[in-house]
């Protein structure tokens, strides 16, 4: 059925909703007949965003949409900071390491998409509940594997859960947002993966070097690192409990959807909080729908599950016929560019910093002991060098001083001067990675690499809201995200079986691959200060 039939059948019956800081009513709504003077007859979206104001409700909103994204920073990442220790319980090598890593990404790719669509589809609020709890319980069950394919085969499902809620978080939030306040918000969002990146590092060095934080339960000896996993889960799942109990659904999706009423709780409810105090009601008691009837069209009914199969098929794809059509092809082209580039880049690089820091810990670049790393034996796991853990954690915190450049730029340069400038200094940085011929020289430009590297990915995240209509918004950060994920996969590969013999090739390969993506955001559009559509 179409978006707005199933959105019809879908709210009959339900006079509540979870909303954040209390609940709302279809009782609470004003009759239009009872409206006092001063009221509108109908507002558009972008007119009862305006209505709504900015201020509380959206602080609130940045906290618990900031800690998800949080969230899924710290699954990510906390593959990375194990391995220095890990990679002797479950005997990796190097291969085996690149597989790893590689696996969450695995799972984003496949996931991302998928909830993307769902999200356009039956809404975004419970598609985050679920793929936050999916992330959230796979990623603690992991921690009992005995084995590297099981603990691969974990990590995989745990991706598929982070593959959803990246892509729809920053949808959800986008769509709460006023225009003028839009870029500076969802940069401010983005700073969170930063909060995630250091808490993974922060556990990482306070928890893996406690050894004696093991237990042995007989069939397994459940090491520090172990522990480290477990925690890393929590946030997941705290942040699926959050939006289950308390958040509400994008009011732009409920107007799509054609739940008017439910959509102007949601902006009374946002006008009731940015307002504390002020007597003065929602000044409309309609709003006005951005899609026609005619404009939906039932799909055929079919009774075979194969057939079902395949007419689901054509309409999850459909979408992207859309992306690469005119007016939208050329953007999407560029965008394909960036996100291969920065994806491969950035993850490739910055899921090996612990293992690269690991075998600069006696000196020199991580590049010159790579010959030597081959032959190091399980016994180099422990006891765990607090070092390398520590180097993450100020690698990590260095995101810190981009993302400040970012919140306070971003609404006056705008995102695609960001995007384009901050790629083309990454590819700089990467590059120098390789120059340099001391470890504490690839400490200081692996810190540069990550305090520039996420002024392009807070950009992107502005820019990628904003370039697509919101029918198509989730579908294509989804499938943009899935991109990504395929060169995370690629890059984490290419460093697992290079990293040992021949170092220079997957560093230069990132640095290139950087500045194309940097060259391929100059032909975007601006996007500063748009109406989302």
């Amino acid at each position: 059925m179409s978006r707005r039939n199933h959105a019809d059948t879908q709210g009959e019956g339900e006079d509540r909703q979870p909303l954040l800081g209390g609940e709302a009513t279809k009782n609470d709504l004003v009759d239009e007949g009872d409206a006092p003077s001063g009221y509108q007859s109908k507002l558009s979206y972008e007119e009862a965003v305006e209505e709504a104001g900015f201020g509380l409700f959206h602080g609130l909103l940045l906290l618990v949409c900031g800690w998800a994204n949080a969230s899924d920073a710290v699954e990510i990442l906390c593959v990375s900071f194990l391995l220095p220790t890990a990679r002797c319980d479950l005997q990796l090598s190097s291969a085996d390491m690149g597989l790893l890593t590689a696996s969450i990404f695995l799972g984003m790719m496949l996931g991302g998409y998928m909830w993307g669509y769902l999200a356009d589809q039956r809404g975004r609020q419970r598609v985050l509940v679920i793929s936050l709890a999916v992330n959230g319980t796979f990623g603690a069950v992991a921690s009992l594997a005995p084995s590297f394919w099981l603990f691969l085969l974990l990590r995989f499902f745990s991706g598929v859960g982070v593959g959803g809620s990246i892509p729809v978080i920053f949808s959800y939030f986008s769509e709460f947002q006023p225009k003028q306040h839009r870029g500076a918000m969802i940069s401010a969002l983005a700073t969170f993966w930063m909060a995630g990146n250091i808490l993974a590092a922060g556990a990482a060095w306070l928890v893996i070097p406690r050894t004696f934080l093991h237990v042995d339960l007989g069939w397994l000896d459940f090491q520090s690192w172990r522990v480290f996993v477990v925690l890393c889960s929590i946030p997941s799942l705290t942040s699926a409990l959050t939006f289950r109990l308390a958040m509400p659904e994008s009011p732009l999706f409920l107007m799509e959807a054609g739940m008017e009423k439910e959509a102007l709780a949601v902006f009374q409810l946002m006008y009731k909080l940015n307002h504390r105090g002020s007597r003065k009601p929602f000044p409309t008691c309609r709003l006005a729908n951005p899609k026609d009837d005619e404009d939906t069209v039932e799909p055929l009914r079919m009774r075979r599950w194969c057939q079902q199969l395949t007419h689901f098929l054509k309409q999850g794809l459909a979408p992207i016929r859309q992306l690469f059509a005119d007016p939208l092809a050329s953007r999407s082209i560029a965008l394909l560019v960036i996100f291969f580039s920065i994806s491969f880049g950035y993850y490739g690089l910055w899921m090996w910093f612990p293992e690269l820091f690991r075998r600069a810990e006696d000196g020199g670049s991580p590049c010159a002991n790579m010959s030597q790393s081959q032959n190091q034996g399980n016994e180099s796991c422990y006891p765990v060098k607090t070092a390398v853990y520590m180097e993450g954690f100020v690698t990590a915190a260095s995101n810190l001083p981009g993302n400040i450049f970012t919140i306070l730029l971003m609404d006056t340069v705008g995102g695609k001067i960001l995007l384009s400038g901050s790629l083309l200094v990454s590819s700089v940085s990467v590059f120098l990675i390789y120059v340099v011929k001391t470890k504490s020289q690839s400490l200081i430009m692996s810190c540069v690499f990550s305090g520039v590297s996420v002024i392009s990915w807070n950009a992107l995240d502005v820019v990628g809201t904003e370039l697509y209509p919101t029918q198509l918004r989730s579908s294509a950060l989804g499938f943009f995200t899935g991109v990504g994920r395929v060169a995370a996969i690629m890059g984490n590969v290419v460093f697992g079986q290079l990293v040992d013999s021949n170092c220079a090739v997957p560093i230069l390969l990132v640095s290139a691959l950087l500045l194309a993506g940097g060259l391929a955001a100059l032909r975007l559009p601006g996007t500063k200060q748009m109406d989302l559509t």
